[in-house]
């Protein structure tokens, strides 16, 4: 049986669905703000504060794995109602989140290695969703996008390994915006419209692939067109691919560029 840890966004969604459709046996923690998975059979809605209670319950469903699913918000720790294991785990969360929220999953992971849980992959049941190399659209990057292409790559590589960045507006060999920890709709909105420019989505430095996978969709496509951006860059098979089909169909209308390295 696997243990499905749910948060918000339509990737959480689209993997419990692949799980049914496997036949899989599961149950769900549901991590979401509004209790999105309240309706599903084997359901549970349990604080991030209380592992004592987190861990009891894979342990009574003998579930040796678990999966991330969706976006999880950083708790309020000052709010969080903790218990026993909670107590003694908390402290190693809370300095973690210091360092950012690349960190804070690294210290849940180390909390469920500790309890001989193993935390998969994300995409371990829906690997169809992970870009591969190569140019996904009709339009192309120049031998000039490319060169500022590069300088957005270069700028990943050199981060730090918790930096919270997974996209980077670059233009004209130069990075022009940053994305914050608000996330990359953020950092769009605050462009000007018609900016010729290319939004690079790559996962963080070192980051475990088992969790929050840099994830683009329609909805992100239509922020390029609404922005005028030329193109997007992803990295092969590290990033989360939603609704491919309409998303090329689209960039390919409007000449956005897909270009997976």
């Amino acid at each position: 049986m696997i243990g499905l840890f749910l948060g918000d966004t339509d990737f959480s969604s689209i993997v419990l669905k692949k799980v049914k459709k496997l036949k899989k046996k599961f149950f769900i923690i549901d991590f979401s703000k509004n209790n999105k998975f309240k309706k599903e059979k084997n359901s549970y809605r349990i604080s991030i504060g209380k592992f004592g209670k987190i861990i009891d319950l894979i342990k009574e469903k003998k579930s040796k794995k678990v999966l991330f699913a969706g976006k999880i918000a950083k708790p309020k720790f000052s709010t969080l109602r903790l218990d026993l294991k909670g107590i003694y785990y908390m402290p190693s969360v809370i300095r973690a989140a210091k360092l950012g929220d690349a960190a804070i999953i690294k210290s849940i992971i180390k909390i469920l290695n500790d309890e001989h849980i193993q935390v998969i992959s994300s995409i371990s049941y829906n690997p169809e969703l992970a870009a591969k190399k190569g140019n996904l659209t009709r339009s192309k990057p120049s031998i000039f996008d490319l060169k500022t292409i590069k300088k957005g790559v270069s700028y990943f590589n050199k981060s730090n390994s918790l930096d919270h960045i997974q996209a980077l507006i670059v233009k004209d060999e130069k990075i022009i915006s940053k994305e914050s920890s608000k996330g990359t709709k953020m950092m769009l909105n605050k462009l000007k419209k018609k900016t010729g420019s290319i939004l690079i989505k790559f996962p963080k430095k070192k980051q475990d692939l088992r969790m929050d996978l840099p994830t683009i969709g329609l909805r992100t496509l239509k922020d390029c067109k609404k922005y005028g951006l030329k193109g997007i860059v992803l990295k092969s098979k590290k990033n989360i691919f939603l609704d491919r089909k309409k998303c090329i169909n689209f960039a390919n209308k409007n000449k956005i560029f897909i270009k997976v390295i």
